[in-house]
């Protein structure tokens, strides 16, 4: 990981180094949180594709891992220093990025992408809808406890990442907000937040099953705990059905689809996100308007709908 790391810093300093005369067309860096995920590689395959369609000069830049605040302001206040003509962000964290972006939107267009920040200076956000993709979440995991109850009714449980995350935050209070609405037999027990790391959401899992009598079912909140909770329940003894949904995916989620373990996953469209925030930041730098909220959509994908052409493109984005 150190290499690629280092490698895009080579790239991003000669990207950096380029003289604004010798620049023919506009440059747009794309800040992610983590250059070598397949989550943000398919945000920066969709950005490398709209600077192909537009005519831009896409930067691709972003830290060591996705908790890296303190790394991903670094590399926005030299993206800003660039001068380019503006700059797309995906914050790391919700309160951390919330001045830097401030300082930056005073010099350059803004344009933030997947998740929010403690700002207002953004011109726009070009991000799922997380408060409903929650509700999705939670008709999912509603309709498999039915199925395999014959009742909507039960313990449920959650489980998050970590704090101060908005896109986590808001997928957490669409599904507490739909349970609460539509599906008042099911009760929340226990809302846990891990560290980021799988083994954490891991031990969490098997502590929740082995304490809790009646639980049916489980919202997780992104790909990585997802997995981890996934495991957990393939490998307990016991015969009840813990019904699991997840937003987010990989190979191995996809896999634990196929095997039943996992119910559902809620599913983003990070190409689109990246494609979008591309064109939507050159058209800000042009002084034209754009929608402050672009929703690039969530999708449920089931072991049922998975073979469809939609599924496939969402869950395979090409990334050349």
């Amino acid at each position: 990981m150190k290499k690629l790391v280092i490698a895009a810093g080579i790239v991003v300093g000669i990207a950096f180094g380029v003289p604004a005369i010798a620049q023919t067309k506009p440059t747009i860096p794309v800040i992610v949180k983590d250059m070598t995920s397949p989550y943000w590689q398919a945000v920066l395959a969709g950005a490398r594709k709209a600077g192909q369609d537009l005519g831009v000069n896409v930067v691709e830049l972003g830290a060591e891992s996705e908790t890296d605040s303190n790394g991903q302001i670094s590399i926005l206040a030299k993206a800003v220093a660039s001068n380019p003509a503006a700059i797309v962000i995906t914050p790391a964290q919700f309160a951390a990025l919330g001045k830097p972006i401030d300082e930056a939107a005073k010099k350059i267009k803004i344009i933030g992408i997947e998740s929010a920040a403690d700002t207002n200076a953004m011109t726009s956000l070009v991000a799922t809808d997380n408060v409903n993709a929650g509700r999705v979440a939670a008709d999912a995991l509603a309709v498999a406890i039915t199925t395999s109850y014959a009742d909507t009714e039960g313990d449920i449980v959650m489980i998050t990442s970590m704090p101060g995350v908005a896109a986590l935050d808001q997928r957490a209070r669409g599904f507490k907000e739909a349970v609460a609405a539509k599906y008042r037999a099911l009760d929340i027990t226990a809302d846990k937040v891990g560290d980021g790391k799988p083994a954490t959401a891991l031990n969490i899992m098997r502590d929740l099953i082995a304490n809790t009598t009646d639980l049916r079912g489980v919202f997780v909140s992104d790909p990585i705990m997802a997995q981890a909770v996934g495991q957990a329940v393939a490998e307990k003894k016991s015969d009840d059905k813990i019904n699991v949904v997840g937003v987010g995916s990989n190979e191995k989620l996809v896999k634990l689809l196929q095997d039943d373990v996992i119910a559902g996953l809620v599913v983003e469209d990070p190409f689109r996100m990246g494609y979008d925030g591309v064109k939507t930041a050159l058209a800000a730098s042009k002084g034209e308007q754009v929608a402050a909220n672009v929703d690039t959509g969530a999708t449920l994908v089931t072991k049922a709908n998975l073979s469809s052409a939609r599924s496939q493109e969402l869950l395979k984005p090409k990334v050349e």
